[in-house]
This record gives structure tokens, C-alpha cells and sequence, in this order.
């Protein structure tokens, strides 16, 4: 299904070893209107030859299944047929690593099954489930290219602002933010920032609580900088990118003329948490024209005040390009507060043109 295309019913293939399973979640499906399951699959090898014949506009998918196990199984699926996938995981530490290769190998988002308490708890999850599976159906996918695969023109959007882009000041903090599809274009764009980028890197990606680390584990082993979940009090220093925990609120400060990291719960009941406008908006209130704001790809506009604010306050701001986002949701709303627009593969080079490396070519690590 093309992206932004409209039709009466949004067909999905379930695809879980668990009779039990298979079954509820048709069953939390089947309350929707908008919904109808069109095929079920018990393994992985049923799911890649279900999916290229019944073309799905959706494909609920278990992790654990014998034969193909869920990682093949998309991986197969993004190269024959590609579809959105939707994960179901478990917050455990395998599971967690599970899922996160999974969003890098082309699936779109994921559901923690231990969120609904139980198994008897399961129908929990069904309005989640039915939010989820709606909202990924129009979502742009293909299999996970390589970086150099991705050239195409970018856009440059300046719209009129009460003030000018500051040119003069040097950038001290770049801030990302993401939601679905995030982990995937994190991948494509932190292993390119060289090891000595003068600035430091803050992110706020959308993703419940025990994943993040497993995330930031990852990045790690890939990028020239250093990768790890942020905690309380870090300093925001050159060489080093801090990702914000799941679940919880993050913002910037200024200590003793030290950036650094303040986490704190979400106790404002904020919808998300942690927030892309928390964290921007505190950007452009301490660190002003010295700084860098990205969107990324993601549902919804959180982010959208922030990068306003970082823009009013004179930093640089970017959104990803429709062309490269997963979701254009969030870059789409934010888009007027974007100086440029910008497809996934040259973000990174603008960011090291923005803030100055002494290797402009950094590569990606090994």
C-alpha cells in the first residue's frame, strides 16, 4: 500500500506459533471497523510466503517461532515483499535485543506483550494493538539500505522568522528527536559522526522503559562516539551521545557553567515520556544559538513546540525529508521551524558541517 493511500479495510497477517495467541490478537483486532485479518501464520517460512501472496498492509509478528524465527522472517520479508511489520516482544534482556534488531532490519514498531501484566491480561493490550496496527499501515517501508543508497535531492524549507539564523556561534549540543522508525534512523545517522564532533549529542527517542539501554548498546558498537543511556547529572561534552530513558523525562541544564543532564520522572503526566519538546525546549532556553535541534521520523508532533523554540532562540534546526521518514508525522508538523529538510543520509554530513570535526569524512565504523 502506498504511503498516504486510503482504503475501506487495512489487512493484516498475524503471524505466532501460540494458537492462544493468534487468536487473541485476531480477536482484539476484529472490535475494529477499520480492520479485517486476512491470513495466520504458526512459523516464519509461513509468514514470508503469506506476506508475498496475500500482500498485507500489515503484519503482526511474534519474535520466537520455530523454523524462521522473527528476525529472518522480516528480514526475508523486507527484500521479496516488503510490508509494515509490527513486533510483539518481551521486556527481557533477549527480547529486548531481539526487537531492536528487528526495527533495524525494516520493522516499523513493536508491542511489549508484558506491558498487559500477564497472559490472562493479554486483551489489555487491545487498543493499543488496534492504535498501532492503524498508524503502521501507512508507514513508507523497504529493506534496510545501506547509507550510499540513499542519495536523493533534499529539500531546503526557510520559512519567514521574527529573528535570523545565527551564523557566528559555534554549536555545543545537537538534539534529536524520534519516535517510530527511530532506531533505524538513528542507525543511518549516528555511526556517521566522527569521534572528535565538537559538539555533544542528546536524544529523546520514544520507547518504553528497558529498551533504551539495549538501544544505546548497539549505537555504541557502531559509532565513533561514545553511545550509552543517559543518567542523572552526565555532562553533555563533545565525544559522547546520551540517550534519554525510556519512561522517564529528560532535560538540559546549566551547573557550575557545565551542561549536563537532568533526569526526573515524568511527573507533569506528560503523553510522552520521554518528551521531544521537554528536552528541546530546554535546549533553547540554555544553550540558545549554540545548538543544533533534529526531527526525525515518528506519529504525532511531539517535538513541534520545541524546535520552534530552538529556532526563535537562533540555533539551527533540521527535519528529516518525507522521502526517507518511516512516519512523516512528527517531521511534517515541525517542518515549518525546520531551517532545512533533509533526507536520512545527509543529515549527517550537515551536522558535521555545522559544528566542525577535523575528519569530514568519518565513515562508518566497522
Amino acid at each position: 500500500m502506498a504511503r498516504n493511500e486510503v482504503k475501506d479495510q487495512v489487512r493484516v497477517l498475524i503471524v505466532d506459533d501460540s494458537m492462544f495467541m493468534r487468536r487473541a490478537v485476531e480477536r482484539m483486532l476484529s472490535d475494529s471497523p477499520d480492520i479485517t485479518v486476512v491470513g495466520a501464520a504458526i512459523n516464519g517460512r509461513d509468514a514470508v510466503d503469506l506476506a508475498c501472496r496475500l500482500k498485507p498492509d500489515v503484519i503482526v509478528m511474534d519474535v520466537n517461532m520455530p523454523e524462521l524465527n522473527g528476525l529472518e522472517a522480516v528480514e526475508q520479508i523486507m527484500t521479496r515483499c516488503p510490508a509494515p511489520v509490527l513486533m510483539l516482544s518481551t521486556l527481557t534482556k533477549s527480547g529486548a535485543v531481539t526487537t531492536i534488531r528487528a526495527l533495524e532490519l525494516g520493522a516499523v514498531d513493536f508491542i511489549d506483550k508484558t506491558s498487559a501484566g500477564g497472559w490472562m491480561d493479554i486483551y489489555a493490550l487491545a487498543a493499543v494493538l488496534r492504535d498501532k496496527v492503524l498508524a503502521v499501515a501507512y508507514a513508507g517501508v523497504s529493506a534496510p539500505p545501506p547509507a550510499e543508497a540513499l542519495r536523493v535531492p533534499h529539500e531546503t524549507f526557510s520559512p519567514p522568522m521574527e529573528r535570523p539564523i545565527s551564523t557566528s556561534a559555534g554549536i555545543d549540543v545537537i538534539a534529536i528527536g524520534a519516535s517510530t522508525g527511530g532506531p533505524r534512523a538513528l542507525t543511518e545517522i549516528l555511526p556517521h559522526l566522527p569521534g572528535d564532533l565538537r559538539a555533544g549529542v542528546v536524544v529523546a527517542q520514544h520507547m518504553p522503559p528497558g529498551f533504551i539501554s539495549t538501544l544505546a548498546d548497539r549505537l555504541n558498537g557502531r559509532c565513533p562516539l561514545e553511545v550509552r543511556e543517559a543518567r542523572n547529572g552526565d555532562p553533555i561534552t563533545p565525544g559522547t551521545i546520551l540517550i534519554a530513558p525510556g519512561g522517564e523525562q529528560m532535560w538540559v541544564e546549566r551547573i557550575d557553567n557545565t551542561l549536563r543532564v537532568h533526569i526526573s520522572p515524568n511527573t507533569e503526566d506528560l503523553l510522552h515520556h520521554p518528551s521531544i519538546d521537554m528536552l528541546l525546549e530546554s535546549v533553547a532556553a540554555v544553550v540558545g544559538s549554540r545548538a543544533v535541534g533534529v526531527i526525525l521520523t515518528g506519529m504525532g508532533d511531539d517535538g513541534t513546540e520545541g524546535l520552534r523554540k530552538m529556532r526563535d532562540a537562533g540555533a539551527r534546526t533540521i527535519c528529516e525529508s518525507a522521502k526517507t521518514a518511516v512516519i512523516y508525522g512528527m517531521p511534517r508538523a515541525a517542518r515549518a521551524a525546520a531551517e532545512q529538510i533533509l533526507a536520512l543520509d545527509e543529515i549527517a554530513p550537515a551536522l558535521v558541517q555545522l559544528c566542525g570535526a577535523v575528519n569530514t569524512d568519518p565513515g562508518r565504523a566497522s
